[in-house]
């Protein structure tokens, strides 16, 4: 509380001053309370995870394997759900990891897997219970709508919704036995409108739905709920599908050749290989927010992981009209090409 009474102390102060700054003042307003929010996250929270243990989904690769690492490093005992257990990524964990490192089998869409990974979990839980169940595996894909079908849609739902919704519901008795946390993977296309993400953005978007009605929930129960939100992590994660403009063209029907051109779809895989290999190319700052969100003993709800020169706009954009969030997409060289390929 005293940071914010500071923060709104010396606002007030700046305004005097500032008289008809308004821009520089707005400024100022963001810079003291991003102050006053990193102030209050500060404290004594967990120093290792001895006789504590955490559920990682999603842990061939990419934030999951990662954690599952650094987890493990600090004394937790670290479950690694794994799709493929005999892969390398998997493989990789078992032997640079310590003997709390415990892969096993776990398909997100599939009830069985999941039951089976709570009885394993059960049956070999440390002292202080089951801490914490991190929501991260899940996929990407992208595309326009007219290029994709309802099941593109039915399976991008049923690993990064209905995937955790599927892994939460059996594990909170076992977190809130411990007071413990639990972490949602989602993206800043949650809420961040963007060309040819629409099956992504509708799987994200529900996923934080789902967490916010948690978190509401399980406060009761003194159980923490976050939400992590990266920006564009796809060189360090490879998690953007790769596709070849060829393969797109010849699953379209007659109609659909008519609408778009067929350049127009090769400059479309272009854009977004070459937009994907621009972002971060490693994973340290998502996977530095993960381990805040479980040891931080007042974790912040939603952590938005954009780069420096991107922030403000993220940090806004959920409050700006609509009309405004669409008219970035008129800054794009790509969407203007596109508009005119149509048809064409």
């Amino acid at each position: 509380m005293k940071p914010v009474l500071l923060s709104t102390t010396v606002l007030l102060l700046s305004y005097s001053c500032l008289g008809d700054h308004i821009c520089l003042y707005f400024g100022l307003v963001i810079c003291f309370v991003l102050l006053a929010n990193t102030v209050r996250q500060t404290g004594n929270g967990l120093s290792d995870g001895v006789g504590r243990a955490v559920l990682v989904t999603g842990c061939d690769s990419g934030f999951g394997h990662h954690l599952a690492k650094k987890l493990d490093s600090m004394g937790f005992t670290v479950f690694a759900g794994c799709l493929w257990p005999e892969g390398p990524g998997a493989q990789s964990l078992v032997e640079e990891g310590s003997d709390r490192m415990k892969v096993l089998q776990l398909d997100v869409t599939k009830d069985e897997d999941v039951s089976l990974a709570k009885d394993f979990v059960e049956a070999n839980l440390p002292e202080k219970g089951l801490y914490a169940v991190v929501n991260n595996a899940g996929i990407s894909d992208w595309g326009e709508t007219e290029w994709s079908t309802a099941e593109d849609f039915q399976k991008m739902a049923d690993i990064n919704l209905f995937g955790a919704i599927r892994v939460t519901i059996p594990f909170l008795s076992l977190v809130r036995a411990s007071k413990g946390r639990m972490l949602y993977v989602s993206s800043i296309f949650s809420f961040f409108t963007c060309l040819n993400m629409g099956a992504y953005s509708v799987s994200k978007r529900g996923l934080e739905a789902f967490a916010d009605c948690l978190r509401v929930e399980m406060a009761s129960f003194g159980v923490k709920v976050s939400i992590i939100q990266p920006g564009n992590f796809g060189a360090a994660t490879n998690i953007l599908c790769k596709k070849a403009p060829q393969d797109i063209w010849d699953e379209f029907d007659d109609a659909r050749k008519l609408m778009f051109n067929q350049k127009y779809i090769e400059m479309a895989c272009e854009y977004f290989h070459s937009v994907c290999s621009s972002g971060f190319k490693d994973c340290t700052l998502v996977i530095n927010a993960m381990l805040h969100a479980l040891t931080a003993p007042k974790p912040q709800t939603r952590y938005l992981l954009v780069s420096w020169t991107d922030m403000l706009f993220f940090y806004i954009c959920p409050v700006l009209p609509t009309c405004i969030t669409d008219s970035v997409f008129l800054l794009s060289s790509m969407y203007h090409k596109r508009k005119v390929m149509l048809y064409s």
